[in-house]
């Protein structure tokens, strides 16, 4: 990691470590897994690897084919920096433009860079944000301290981020009353806690998938799904003191 003049030997670790159960798909006759084969659309054959090649829709069924030149000269340089470019203030960038998390340590134990860099942004508030490669493609990313490390997050780019512009619901919002606003507010008041306590919640559904192969048994599978209506807008009121009062 570089920032000015300043260069820090850092090391990445994957910081969240999803372990769902995974499903393959198989012949419900012999309970054979199903295969998947390059299959021609127009010459009804398969395809060998040596006669597939990369090609985007340009539309209309039109397809522009990239040679594998042209790919690895637009491909980005190889680089093993990541570049901080400017910092901001720790709620300037937007949860939505985050997406995977990784832990940075340093290179070598007691690097003095790496926790002045930590320890700085700490005081300051400020989070680094700069660029760099990885497996072939280029990352936006942000870095901020994290507990006795430091946080690297990819963050999307502009143009992934969808609009919600063309939202249904959205282009006129209804008046609320004085009485819905305060007792809400009091409803939210009552159910805040000073902090998130994320073991409260869990993966049901991996978690029984995980019990059922253990007994080889799917009996406590089976789950009744209930329909959640929306509450009326005239009981609203009703329901937000029930809610108090719960």
């Amino acid at each position: 990691m570089s920032f000015g003049l300043v260069n820090i030997p850092i090391k990445m670790y994957a910081a969240v470590d999803r372990r769902p159960v995974t499903f393959h798909l198989l012949h419900e006759k012999d309970k054979s897994p199903i295969e998947y084969k390059r299959w021609c659309s127009k010459g009804d054959h398969e395809v060998p690897w040596n006669e597939v090649v990369k090609g985007v829709d340009i539309g209309d069924g039109t397809y522009y084919v990239f040679t594998k030149s042209e790919l690895t000269k637009l491909k980005p340089k190889r680089s093993d920096v990541f570049e901080v470019v400017e910092f901001v203030d720790g709620g300037g960038v937007g949860r939505i433009l985050t997406d995977q998390h990784y832990y940075i340590g340093p290179d070598k134990s007691g690097l003095k860079s790496f926790f002045l860099l930590r320890e700085i942004l700490r005081r300051t508030g400020k989070v680094a944000i700069g660029s760099f490669v990885m497996r072939e493609r280029e990352y936006a990313a942000v870095v901020e301290p994290y507990g006795p490390t430091m946080l690297l997050t990819t963050l999307n780019f502009e143009d992934e981020v969808r609009s919600v512009e063309d939202m249904e619901g959205l282009k006129e919002a209804p008046e609320l009353k004085k009485a819905e606003l305060e007792l809400a507010e009091q409803l939210i008041k009552k159910m805040t806690v000073k902090r998130l306590d994320i073991s409260r919640f869990h993966d049901t559904y991996s978690e029984k998938l995980k019990q059922a192969l253990e007994k080889r048994d799917l009996e406590h599978l089976v789950a009744v799904t209930e329909e959640v209506k929306a509450t009326p807008e005239e009981n609203l009121i009703d329901a937000l003191k029930a809610s108090l009062e719960g």
